[in-house]
């Protein structure tokens, strides 16, 4: 019986703080179905409305170019995510499988930036992108790789690739070896489909990041045709004088490409997660 008890506690916890992590996305839901006649800073919040319209989600798709924004922050995070999951996987074969001089000191080093928040560097990253013409008054193309090339790779994922590759059995790249593959065909053919979970997992997490990305685009892009979604949406504030209803239409929309991407990974994110936490 006291099991019991403990367990209902435990779930009524968890339940409570899902419900306090969830009630924002709620209330922009809510708000972006609301019309113009109702209070949506009522106090109790009123989450269900009382007569619901899309009249903010036309609104937003009419007075703004969002088919523009959301192509940009597709190409963006496409690109993003493509490059990790290439860069990180490169960069974590060696610090795994191959023995050199100071591979211990080049992880370590590897993992210490992930203490150094982007803000501090964000300056000198600035200044070099600017050096580099890669800001989009010189071309979009350029814009593009102003905005792809500072989060191209990331610490997180060569050490979660790196935990993968460990977890592959040695016998596997001996025997491809054996049959005639090189190094190249070895970690191409046989060894990134063995870690496609954690590829997955990466992808998720990097796909996030950079779909919601707002302060390194608001400050690189200089053309309105090159915003991102969460710079686009944060215009609708000064557009239309913080029209509430527009902008948590906005913001639902601009959510939705996350919600399909980790539906569309989610079988391999709870086994990759536990292959990254295998082996040190």
């Amino acid at each position: 019986m006291k099991k019991i008890f403990e367990k209902l506690g435990i779930h009524a916890i968890l339940i409570f703080v899902s419900l306090l992590s969830i009630f924002p996305f709620i209330w922009l839901i809510s708000t972006s179905l609301k019309g113009n006649a109702e209070n949506i800073f009522a106090y109790p919040p009123q989450i269900i409305p009382e007569h619901f319209t899309l009249a903010s989600y036309v609104g937003v798709w009419k007075r703004v170019d969002f088919i523009a924004y959301f192509v940009n922050s597709i190409i963006v995070a496409g690109a993003t995510v493509g490059l990790n999951l290439i860069l990180s996987a490169l960069a974590a074969y060696p610090l795994a499988r191959m023995h050199f001089w100071g591979k211990k000191t080049a992880f370590f080093a590897v993992l210490a930036t992930i203490m150094v928040p982007f803000q501090a560097i964000m300056l000198p990253v600035y200044l070099i992108t600017l050096k580099l013409n890669l800001v989009d008054s010189v071309n979009n193309f350029m814009g593009y790789l102003g905005l792809v090339m500072p989060f191209a790779v990331s610490a997180f994922g060569i050490f979660l690739m790196r935990q993968a590759f460990l977890t592959i059995p040695k016998e596997m790249e001996e025997a491809a070896i054996v049959d005639g593959c090189n190094v190249l065909q070895v970690f191409f053919k046989v060894l990134m489909p063995m870690v496609k979970p954690s590829l997955a997992v990466l992808a998720i997490f990097t796909f996030i990041g950079s779909w919601g990305e707002f302060l390194w685009p608001s400050i690189v892009l200089t053309k309105e045709s090159m915003y991102t979604l969460p710079v686009g949406v944060n215009n609708l504030q000064g557009m239309f004088s913080s029209n509430w209803r527009f902008i948590a239409a906005g913001s639902i929309l601009a959510t939705i490409p996350i919600i399909i991407f980790f539906l569309a990974m989610q079988k391999y994110f709870i086994s990759g997660e536990n292959e990254g936490a295998v082996k040190g």
